[in-house]
């Protein structure tokens, strides 16, 4: 059956993204990253990605996810209007706007997944479905730097409901990841 992974990387003080909103300060190892054998295992086991409107929207041009997006498989983007024109696509890549909250687009992600994972992509996507109980695990990696204000990953999250177990650590570089089960 198909986890659904949260998956970030963060600030050591805990910020998905800079005051200003950037995120370069976090993958300075961006292509070591791409050619790591941890990010190659993740994309042969995730059969579908969920992300949000404003991660989605940090591409360049949004056609190019269909070509140059580490996941080739169907993205599900959670947002509040479609936009007019649709991306382009191809085989194994393919969007769908989900307008309808984040139950329907965890549940359309599983469907498309089959037995594959669904990773969960931007801090706001992780916090509603760890609040809605969707969550399977967390993926964090950390990078050693201090941004002091930005965006939050555990902000706006019900933390009493929440219980973490450690299940597998990975490091690289100044890089270190660590992966969490959601305990229910």
């Amino acid at each position: 059956m198909a986890k659904v992974i949260g998956g970030l990387t963060l600030s050591l003080d805990g910020f998905a993204s800079d005051a200003h909103g950037s995120i370069d300060r976090l993958y300075p190892d961006l292509v070591d990253l791409q050619n790591s054998e941890m990010l190659q295992e993740e994309i042969r086991t995730t059969g579908a990605v969920i992300l949000g409107r404003r991660s989605f929207d940090l591409a360049d041009d949004p056609d190019d996810y269909a070509g140059g997006y580490e996941f080739q498989v169907p993205l599900f983007v959670v947002t509040h209007h479609a936009p007019e024109k649709k991306p382009k696509e191809n085989d194994q890549l393919t969007i769908t706007f989900v307008t309808d909250g984040i139950e329907s687009a965890v549940k359309q992600a599983k469907a498309a997944a089959g037995d594959r994972n669904v990773m969960l992509i931007g801090a706001s996507i992780t916090q509603q479905c760890l609040n809605a109980g969707l969550c399977d695990e967390l993926h964090v990696g950390l990078m050693p730097v201090l941004f002091g204000e930005g965006l939050r990953l555990f902000e706006n999250i019900d933390v009493s409901n929440i219980t973490l177990e450690k299940i597998r650590v990975f490091e690289a570089g100044e890089r270190t990841d660590i992966w969490y089960r959601v305990v229910r």
